[in-house]
């Protein structure tokens, strides 16, 4: 079994996602997982597929795919389990004006808790920054403190942040 790891990068435009997964599908290559999203007029989407056909000849249905205007990489993966050890899942939200070091601070005080970020979205809206993350942390992990060290941090950054409980949906 091939599992291969996707990424694309491209401007954005209608018919970019059609042509990637198309050209997947031609080959029996199924999308098992995919993150899609555009960042001031440029899309950029990673996908992980499974399927029979061999890495070379999907390298190659990518470059077929890519032309001139989109840029892919196929790199191979291997299948991966969930986590063996319990984990609670949090959402992170922080908000405040925008300067450097926000994400590389407030990460870095998750990562030092043991928390592992699945997903991070930012923002900028005139001078009003966004963050959401979802995080989640070993199930004996203290959520309370860190809560304490995320509220430290945002307020020498001049930010407001909150940690919240998150239920996740099982599909």
């Amino acid at each position: 079994m091939t599992n291969l790891a996707i990424t694309v990068i491209a401007d954005d435009r209608p018919g970019i996602i059609t042509r990637v997964a198309s050209a997947l599908a031609g080959h029996r290559m199924n999308l098992t997982d995919s993150s899609m999203t555009v960042l001031s007029g440029h899309l950029a989407m990673t996908l992980i597929c499974t399927g029979k056909t061999p890495i070379d000849d999907i390298r190659e249905a990518m470059r077929e795919a890519a032309g001139d205007d989109l840029i892919i990489h196929v790199h191979p993966v291997t299948e991966s389990s969930p986590p063996a050890v319990p984990v609670d899942s949090y959402l992170l939200t922080v908000h405040g004006a925008d300067r450097p070091g926000i994400v590389a601070e407030l990460t870095g005080v998750v990562a030092a808790a043991g928390g592992n970020i699945t997903d991070l979205t930012t923002r900028l809206a005139g001078g009003l920054y966004v963050l959401a993350a979802e995080i989640d942390l070993p199930a004996a992990a203290d959520a309370e403190a860190l809560r304490a060290r995320i509220a430290a941090t945002a307020a020498e950054l001049g930010v407001d942040a909150g940690l919240q409980p998150l239920e996740r949906d099982e599909l």
